[in-house]
């Protein structure tokens, strides 16, 4: 139990610096939006990179904001069952969902993305488009990347999921087993 708590930690720890630096992310890209559309209605000027720097944007906020989304208990769910629940009710309900649809997703995707980033990589993959911006295999390796973080955090979900179905206050020391 020591050691799902001390892993739980880690991979907290990591996911709280990710998703901090992330977050800084959304001042840079409203920033871009504004550039944007000041560019375009007001000065009739448009650029295919600014508007390829959005979405790129927008691709790295979300892909690398998830697991601190999730570690913050802040994803989409349906509540109508889960919130009457009991604290260990809802382990239960986190720590199943975590093992049986998170994590197989999270390998899934990782296992998917392999030769798509690979094969991006190899061509040093750019956009396809006049004008936009260079270095997209290097956005496509934020996907495994992302999923690999999430996969992280669902396994720390899981490990404090049963810690607490176990029934061991959050400063009670485990011995060893």
């Amino acid at each position: 139990m020591n050691f799902l708590k001390s892993f739980s930690r880690t991979v907290d720890a990591i996911n709280e610096r990710v998703g901090s630096a992330v977050s800084w992310l959304t001042t840079v890209l409203v920033i871009v939006v504004c550039y944007d559309v000041f560019t375009r209605y007001l000065m009739r000027n448009s650029s295919v990179a600014v508007q390829e720097m959005e979405w790129h944007l927008f691709a790295l906020i979300f892909l690398l904001g998830a697991a601190y989304t999730l570690k913050h208990d802040r994803h989409v769910r349906v509540d109508i069952i889960y919130a009457r629940l009991s604290s260990k009710g809802k382990a239960w309900i986190d720590l199943l969902g975590s093992l049986l649809f998170l994590l197989p997703f999270c390998i899934v995707a990782i296992w998917a993305s392999q030769s798509f980033v690979a094969n991006a990589f190899r061509v040093m993959e750019t956009s396809p488009n006049p004008g936009g911006l260079p270095g997209r295999f290097l956005l496509k390796a934020a996907i495994p990347a992302g999923f690999v973080l999430l996969l992280l955090q669902g396994l720390s979900l899981a490990a404090t999921s049963l810690v607490q179905i176990q029934g061991r206050p959050e400063g009670e020391e485990v011995p060893d087993d």
